[in-house]
């Protein structure tokens, strides 16, 4: 086998540079003899002794360095075998589908399994699924643990097609085996060391007395200083045993600075702090209440200020007493449970007002919108827009795609009224096609881009204004020059009501319009059963001065016998769920706005003695919409936040596209026991 063993490549040429070298002094020979014969004569002699003895060395030698070729190839394999068994890395060889072939000292000293072990490698580390494996020559990195070991795994797929054709032990003509190489890199010390350098990281927060001045008013006036002094030491003492560090700025304004080891804290406590300031008792009717906002990895300081100023502005958007955490892109909400405190003074409203006014006169045109499938409270705003747009002599539209049955009783009364425009009410395209440089758009009743009449209108316009009295989530309008949210309104037809008495002096509302105004307070309160303030009241009273009949609202609203019966079938069919949430589907076959029936079956259900929230579920168009409600004891708003809707503390909703009504069932109830058990609700 050696005897048919050649030499090639640049071993071979060095060995032959001696005979090559020989054509150099034969050249050299011949000139020689034109010097001098002699000389020559015995360089010849000389050229000969050199060439035979280098033909003999080259060919005799040959075969003694082939052998120490292979000798030193086998032995250089041994030591790469001993130095990869030795290998102070973990290492393994596993199969295209994660079965270990073999592996290392090192590796079977962190794991624990020796060369016998063949099983898949998922069955040492979870997180190494079949799955997750490269194909194709590739490569990439997976964090495992092990114990209380924590491992980047390094993995690359690696080609044998080459090795299993030189094989004479395997013959076959299929492509495409791979191997897989499996390296562990420990980096249990390098993530302890991110850990606490993300602990010590600081974060930045504001936070805000929600019912500073409310509170002091409930108490006698010599004992004023002693609620604030009693308010102050509660939150120092708080946020100085986490190591956080509290300085007032304003009278019911602080700012807390502490370390990201003390915001984990405060997120397993719930921040509990939100309950510790409500106990303080000294003779106040009314229990003070806070609203924080935080700032976290932001990447800079200012950074994470800027991000607490937006978290504690969306605190107080959806209505206080409660934490809103803003991590990065992520933004969690903790609290809000109480709910919110009416405002006495009318002050902002008069300044919104003030402010509506000056952009309508900048524009020649308004397009007013609310939200899909729009109720009598979004129809009564947009309403209450389109006359303080006419008073100021602008065109004025009114964006509704498809009515519902609930406004299309409101609808007609302006439709068959002469002293309207025919083209009062637009659908979407017509919107789009009236929107330009010129135009105010104002949305009402929503403040959730997804769920506006028509999402494209918010980007054509340059000038949006939102008035809404909804809860903000983390989707909202954001690039509105005027937002009026207020949660404690009982609607946005109350707000949009208290905006007509500011808006100009002697401002004139038509009959109609004061009906419908008055029908969307009344719709939204559950005919002022629910949500309803001394500024309610006031709103309602403004109307009826204005012209509202009682007699004819209620007449628009009569119900349809089918709605009635389905009503009665929702209510018949209701389940209760952990004793206190009841829970029923509405049919919507026979229904021309199931969604509306929903809704009042919800506030039905809380008639039950028991129930603490009321749920029901509605099919329509493809999708399953929940209406939430609930009297005091439950927060609604949350749990439909987190099914990915929103609403107010008693009343919430939530739309879901992509499951049927048992799955939306099912997922309501997951939700339900979840939070529950975990004390959120």
């Amino acid at each position: 086998m050696k005897s048919k063993m050649k030499l090639s490549g640049q071993l071979r040429s060095y060995l032959r540079w001696p005979l090559i070298l020989s054509i150099l002094m034969l050249v050299m020979n011949i000139g020689m003899y034109f010097v001098d014969v002699m000389a020559g004569m015995w360089f010849t002699l000389f050229f000969a002794v050199y060439v035979v003895a280098a033909a003999v060395l080259y060919y005799r030698q040959r075969p003694q360095v082939i052998n120490e070729l292979i000798t030193f190839a086998t032995e250089y394999g041994q030591v790469q075998k001993h130095l990869i068994q030795e290998l102070a890395l973990p290492y393994a060889v596993m199969d295209s589908q994660g079965k270990l072939l073999w592996v290392n000292k090192e590796f079977t000293k962190i794991t624990g399994k020796d060369t016998q072990y063949h099983k898949c490698i998922a069955t040492i580390f979870p997180e190494l699924t079949v799955e997750r494996l490269p194909k194709n020559e590739e490569e990439t990195d997976i964090d495992v643990a092990y114990g209380e070991k924590n491992f980047r795994a390094h993995v690359k797929s690696v080609c044998i097609d080459e090795l299993i054709q030189n094989s004479e032990m395997i013959n076959t003509d299929i492509k495409g085996y791979f191997i897989q190489a499996l390296y562990l890199f420990d980096e249990t010390e390098l993530r302890e060391y991110m850990r606490k350098f993300e602990d010590e990281t600081m974060v930045t927060g504001l936070l805000y007395l929600d019912n500073y001045d409310e509170a002091l008013e409930s108490v006698e006036e010599v004992r004023r200083s002693l609620l604030t002094a009693l308010v102050e030491r509660k939150i120092n003492k708080y946020f100085n045993d986490l190591d956080g560090l509290v300085k007032r700025y304003e009278n019911d304004k602080y700012i807390v600075v502490m370390r990201r080891s003390s915001l984990n804290e405060l997120k397993e406590k719930k921040f509990d702090i939100l309950e510790d300031v409500k106990t303080i008792n000294i003779g106040n009717e009314m229990a003070v209440t806070i609203s924080m906002g935080i700032g976290a990895d932001a990447g800079s300081f200012a950074k994470n200020s800027e991000y607490a100023k937006i978290a504690i502005d969306l605190a107080l958007g959806r209505g206080g007493d409660q934490v809103v955490l803003k991590d990065g892109s992520k933004i969690q909400y903790f609290g809000g449970k109480t709910q919110a405190v009416e405002k006495n003074t009318r002050v902002k409203a008069r300044v919104k007002a003030h402010a509506l006014k000056e952009f309508m006169n900048t524009k020649e045109k308004v397009v007013v919108m609310g939200h899909r499938l729009p109720d009598a409270d979004s129809f009564g705003a947009a309403i209450g827009i389109y006359r303080a747009a006419k008073t100021l002599n602008k065109k004025a539209y009114i964006v509704i795609d498809n009515p519902t049955s609930s406004i299309i009783p409101l609808m007609n009364t302006f439709r068959d009224n002469q002293d309207y425009e025919a083209d009062m009410f637009v659908n979407n395209h017509e919107a789009k096609e009236i929107m330009d440089d010129n135009t105010l758009l104002v949305v009402v009743d929503t403040n959730k881009p997804s769920i506006t009449q028509c999402e494209d209108l918010l980007y054509m316009a340059k000038m949006i204004v939102v008035l809404d009295h909804h809860r903000q989530g983390s989707d909202t309008i954001r690039n509105s020059v005027l937002s009026y949210i207020e949660p404690y309104a009982s609607s946005a037809s109350e707000m949009v009501a208290e905006i007509l008495q500011y808006f100009t002096e002697g401002i004139r509302i038509r009959n109609v319009e004061a009906d419908s105004i008055y029908a969307g307070i009344m719709i939204d309160t559950d005919n002022f059963m629910q949500k309803t303030g001394v500024r309610t009241f006031e709103a309602a009273a403004f109307l009826r001065r204005c012209g509202a009949d009682v007699t004819r609202v209620r007449k628009l609203f009569r119900e349809d016998m089918n709605d009635y019966k389905a009503r009665g079938e929702t209510i018949r069919n209701a389940e209760l769920f952990r004793g206190q949430f009841a829970i029923s589907e509405c049919p919507s076959d026979y229904v021309d706005s199931p969604t509306v029936v929903g809704a009042q079956a919800a506030n039905e259900l809380l008639n039950i003695v028991g129930v603490k929230a009321s749920f029901v579920l509605t099919e329509y168009k493809g999708v399953i919409y929940i209406s939430a409600r609930a009297i005091d004891e439950v927060n609604v708003q949350i749990i439909m936040e987190r099914m990915g809707g929103g609403g107010h503390l008693n009343m919430a909703g939530c739309q879901l596209e992509t499951v049927n009504m048992e799955g939306a069932r099912n997922l309501l109830k997951s939700t339900l026991t979840e939070m529950q058990d975990g004390g959120e609700i």
